[in-house]
């Protein structure tokens, strides 16, 4: 393991006293992730086209009771960025090793975005590494049901971005060079507010993906690799989740959405919807966000059972 800066990102006060940056070699795939705190061990796994500092606001009030692990998941912020691996069942195998090789073998599991996705599979695939599950603000693909191709326009608004991002080739031609339009849409457009995610934050997330030359095939890859996931989640939704679940919308985005996804998959399941919030939770409503994990994940983490 080596250590990363966080010395030229905007923090909360006291951050960098709790929290380290660090690259974590696997076998043949490097991740970073940021990791501080006490207790039962929580991973946090963030969505498209976000890195670790979407949770930079919660991870604080999240390390007095739990080990946090903010991680970029393969092909995003400081990770590797490989040809292929993008499908879920891969990254969740990836954030296995990764829990394994900080000394977690059971942990709690927090994902927005594609990362409910991954958070998903590493439930469904991994029952005995994961002890409770919340995910945040997303649906499933292979276990929502899909849209029709002539969706009414508020829904096409949420959702053209799927298809766009599943092209080959145009999408990166298109996007190139102008990196800080196409996401900043996306930030703009998905929050309650186009300026509740600050400027700088968007900028971190820009950078993460324009700096590095690899960097807007992989952000595109968890969507060229839906094929393969959706396959994926047809096979897993037979075999219902049996581990606690917490589905969390933010009310003006995808709302009750995520909990009527996650009942498809889950028997127990807890559903929350955010008042005057978007899309990126942890960033426009850290404060509530946080007294709700903490609320979910307080009952008996399971994390701290004992194992055997």
């Amino acid at each position: 393991m080596s250590t990363a800066s966080l010395g030229s990102l905007r923090l909360p006060d006291g951050f960098t006293d709790v929290f380290t940056s660090r690259l974590v070699e696997l076998d043949g795939l490097r991740l970073h992730a940021v990791t501080g705190g006490e207790g039962p061990p929580l991973l946090l796994v963030g969505g498209w086209p976000q890195t670790w500092y979407a949770w930079r606001e919660v991870m604080p009030a999240l390390a007095r009771e739990h080990t946090v692990v903010a991680v970029d998941s393969r092909g995003a912020g400081l990770s590797d960025k490989p040809d292929d691996g993008y499908d879920a069942g891969t990254l969740a195998g990836d954030l296995v090793a990764l829990m394994a090789a900080l000394g977690h073998d059971r942990f709690d599991v927090v994902g927005h975005d594609i990362g409910m996705w991954t958070g998903y599979a590493l439930a469904a695939d991994h029952p005995e590494r994961v002890g409770r599950l919340a995910v945040v603000d997303a649906i499933i693909p292979g276990l929502t049901p899909a849209p029709p191709v002539f969706s009414p326009a508020a829904v096409s608004q949420r959702f053209w971005h799927f298809g766009f991002n599943r092209l080959t080739d145009l999408n990166e031609e298109l996007v190139r060079g102008r990196e800080r339009l196409f996401f900043g849409y996306q930030f703009a457009k998905k929050a309650a507010t186009p300026d509740a995610i600050p400027a700088y934050a968007v900028d971190v997330y820009v950078d993460a993906i324009a700096a590095d030359p690899r960097g807007l095939r992989a952000s595109f890859g968890y969507y060229r690799a839906l094929d393969e996931t959706i396959a994926q989640n047809e096979r897993r939704k037979k075999t219902r989740l049996t581990q606690p679940v917490l589905a969390v919308g933010g009310a003006r985005y995808s709302g009750a959405m995520a909990a009527e996804t996650m009942r498809l998959a889950a028997d127990d399941v807890t559903e929350v919807v955010v008042d005057d919030c978007g899309h990126y939770v942890a960033e426009e409503q850290p404060a509530r966000f946080t007294a709700i994990l903490r609320d979910f994940l307080g009952v008996n983490p399971a994390a701290a059972v004992p194992q055997g």
